[in-house]
């Protein structure tokens, strides 16, 4: 009778251990200063990397396609796909995004794949905070999660709820690790998207995943494998003047019919479709 009740007790105490340490998770403002710390602060970033898509609609599933990113910390931003068939341009600048397919000007918004490098991009607190909030993450809800068998910060809702954005960060290392962008709720009809960013190392005390994974409704639709990084290069800012590449590039509309003009798709949607025909 005394050996259980030292069992029992020395359960509940165990238990209530373990909850009190598990009560205490990290603001989530804290959270982000943390990672934006730990990640490093570079004045510039250039990317080298293979984006590969996932599309019944290719021949054989899907498509590679080489990919340049250009970062300006803290605010811009710059990708550039070349293919045989076309080019894509996407460019963010102080809050302002613009979009080139095949020489024309499809977009001046952004879509949620283009979203993933806000969470490198960004690296101060306030600029990240803000940027997250915008995009529907509850930065004031903060709690800690499972992922892969790792402990990791959950900011924006309390675990496990996934019906909201929220974005993981490692617990031990402050890297992020997943974000779900836009989460399927039964009366909502939308697609989900996560972002998963994967193998982290570090060049020239800067860190960044070398492997980039999105899932749409749970499915792997996008991979990015990182090729080189160079850290600090050298590259010019008019590269990033959204007024320059407007006086350049004309809009698709003006090269459109009426017929085209009339079509109900949304600018997203187009941009979307835009860019995954001309690389059939």
């Amino acid at each position: 009778m005394k050996k259980a009740c030292v069992i029992l007790l020395g359960f509940i105490g165990f238990a209530c251990f373990y909850e009190s340490v598990d009560a205490y998770v990290l603001q989530g403002p804290h959270i982000l200063e943390l990672m934006t710390t730990k990640l490093g602060v570079p004045e510039k970033l250039l990317v080298s990397q293979r984006l590969v898509i996932y599309d019944n609609s290719f021949q054989n599933g899907s498509v590679e396609l080489d990919e340049t990113l250009r970062y300006h910390f803290p605010e811009k931003f710059r990708s550039d796909i070349q293919s045989e068939n076309a080019q894509r341009i996407h460019v963010l600048s102080k809050g302002m995004a613009l979009t080139v397919i095949d020489g024309k000007v499809s977009a001046e918004a952004e879509i949620g794949f283009d979203w993933f490098k806000d969470i490198l991009l960004y690296r101060s607190r306030e600029l990240l905070q803000e940027r997250l909030s915008l995009l529907g993450v509850d930065v004031s809800v903060s709690s800690l999660g499972r992922f892969k068998d790792k402990i990791a910060f959950v900011v924006g809702v309390e675990y496990p709820d996934e019906s909201a954005p929220q974005v993981w960060i490692d617990k031990d290392t402050f890297r992020p690790v997943r974000w779900l962008i836009e989460c399927k709720r039964p009366e909502l009809e939308k697609d989900s998207l996560e972002v998963r960013y994967l193998d982290w190392q570090k060049i020239n005390r800067i860190w960044y995943p070398m492997l980039i994974e999105f899932y749409q409704n749970n499915s792997l639709v996008r991979e990015i494998y990182v090729v080189n990084i160079e850290v600090n290069p050298i590259f010019s800012g008019n590269l990033f003047d959204i007024n320059r590449l407007k006086s350049i590039y004309p809009p698709i509309a003006s090269v459109m019919t009426d017929q085209q003009k009339t079509n109900d798709l949304n600018d997203v949607q187009k941009t979307i479709e835009d860019f995954i025909k001309i690389f059939k």
